[in-house]
């Protein structure tokens, strides 16, 4: 797959394409179906498939202060897109002018001109432009006019919800709103994985080892979707090993055992003696496990700790 940053990155002689456009955070179900779409389309038409994302997030650039928690970073991104059997993953940079740029204008300067779209596959909700102007039904019309054609879809299917089948319209919110009550599972049926969050292992309060339970602190993103506080079961993954993968008992919050204030994501990793301070690693988060609790004291503590890892160990094995 290739990837451009921004459409300089075009090769001379760029022919005629078939694009999807979107944010795509999280690269959910909905997401997958659209791409999908966009990849079979342009295999019978034997052109190459576009997926062209935006970064930094429209929203932080159009209300600065608005920039919803970030499911996927821009390189998991590419990763998932790839899976699916893209050629292009094109990343526009969003800036002020780009807000500014009419709908038309938008079409005419980058799709037409700019990718010599021959189709053009978005979710049914899509806007684009200058104050979110343009439409399904106007990317369309401008598609008759500059040759091109729009292919609306929806982005819905079916999960389950509280134990039971139900069909819901897969978006990056509900996903967020899943991972913000603590709903891990649920995200992960509406992502077709689990939730992964990235980051680097930092130096935390060396609490955890002298428990007995050593931790791995996590630094991640500013804008990181940080599941609810509480314990989950998770599988750690290290950047430099990514096929291998390990359970976790994974904490999230401020420690009120101990009386801490900042909020903290420490990983607990069955089996395993390393030193990973410094190393690039991800979290896929797979259930919750209970709550974050303040307990009277350090044994109750433990034993809590030691019911979580056998809990972890039977929902993992």
């Amino acid at each position: 797959m290739q990837t451009w940053r921004g459409l300089e990155d075009l090769p001379s002689g760029w022919g005629r394409c078939v694009v999807t456009i979107g944010v795509f955070d999280g690269v959910h179900r909905g997401h997958q179906a659209l791409i999908g779409r966009t990849v079979e389309i342009a295999r019978q038409r034997g052109l190459p498939s576009v997926v062209l994302t935006f970064d930094p997030h429209p929203s932080e650039v159009v209300r600065p202060g608005s920039h919803p928690a970030q499911l996927t970073t821009l390189r998991r991104k590419a990763e998932l897109v790839e899976q699916l059997g893209v050629d292009v993953f094109a990343v526009l940079p969003f800036t002020p002018e780009l807000s500014r740029l009419p709908a038309h204008e938008f079409v005419h300067e980058i799709l037409v001109d700019r990718l010599h779209a021959a189709a053009v596959v978005v979710g049914e909700n899509f806007t684009f432009g200058a104050k979110a102007a343009g439409n399904v039904a106007l990317l369309r019309e401008l598609g008759r006019r500059f040759g091109f054609v729009a292919y609306g879809a929806e982005l819905q299917g079916d999960t389950m919800r509280n134990g039971e089948p139900a069909e819901i319209n897969f978006s990056s919110t509900y996903v967020r709103s899943c991972i913000d009550a603590g709903d891990v599972a649920a995200a992960a049926a509406a992502l077709g994985r689990p939730h992964r969050l990235e980051g680097i292992v930092v130096r935390g309060e060396g609490r955890g080892r002298k428990l007995g339970f050593p931790t791995a602190n996590l630094s991640t993103p500013h804008f990181a979707a940080v599941p609810a506080d509480g314990v989950y079961a998770a599988w750690f993954v290290l950047a430099a090993e990514p096929h291998r993968r390990l359970a976790a008992a994974v904490s999230v919050g401020t420690n009120p055992t101990f009386f801490g204030r900042e909020r903290t994501v420490e990983a607990f990793v069955l089996d395993l003696d390393e030193d990973l301070y410094g190393e690039r690693v991800a979290l896929d988060f797979v259930s919750h496990l209970r709550g974050q609790v303040t307990f009277t004291d350090v044994e109750a503590l433990v034993e809590q700790i030691d019911a979580d890892v056998a809990k972890v160990r039977e929902i993992l094995r």
